[in-house]
């Protein structure tokens, strides 16, 4: 398996999968922190749920075209492994489409006029910026605030 599309395919469901779909639960976790502002939840359903199915549909394929022999850094390809490249850029496709489907909820957030809770998670968010307004004021503390053992 080694330098063919298998390395490829683990690669990025390993390493570039979980950066990316963490670094868009970091957005949509702190968006009403910073902007005051929410994403509609139904949008990030469907965001996740796109991206998900794109970004399986774009990689899986390449397990199959590692095992079929196809090696990476190549520009051409045998016609034979023309169907296993269609399907993951189909997946290509629609996992691009699930970015326009995260715009779009970061433009209605700012279209909408209602305001974010200061703690839009409850009481599962227990650090202290969920303890501000949101957005939260320049200079948030004036002194250290003091944070105590609840759970003795």
């Amino acid at each position: 398996m080694h330098d063919t599309y298998y390395v490829v395919a683990h690669f990025h469901y390993v390493l570039s999968l979980g950066a990316v779909f963490m670094i868009f639960g970091g957005i949509y976790y702190w968006f009403p922190k910073m902007t005051g502002r929410i994403i509609p939840e139904r949008i990030g359903i469907l965001h996740f749920w796109i991206s998900f199915i794109g970004a399986n549909v774009l990689f899986f394929p390449m397990h199959f075209l590692g095992l079929a022999g196809m090696p990476r850094r190549y520009a051409d390809y045998p016609d034979a492994l023309s169907d296993w490249n269609r399907i993951a850029s189909f997946g290509a496709y629609f996992f691009f489409a699930g970015l326009f489907v995260f715009l779009f909820g970061v433009w209605r957030a700012f279209q909408s006029r209602v305001q974010a809770a200061d703690n839009p998670w409850g009481a599962g968010a227990t650090t202290l910026e969920w303890t501000l307004p949101s957005p939260p004021p320049f200079h948030q503390f004036e002194t250290l605030p003091r944070i105590a053992d609840t759970e003795h």
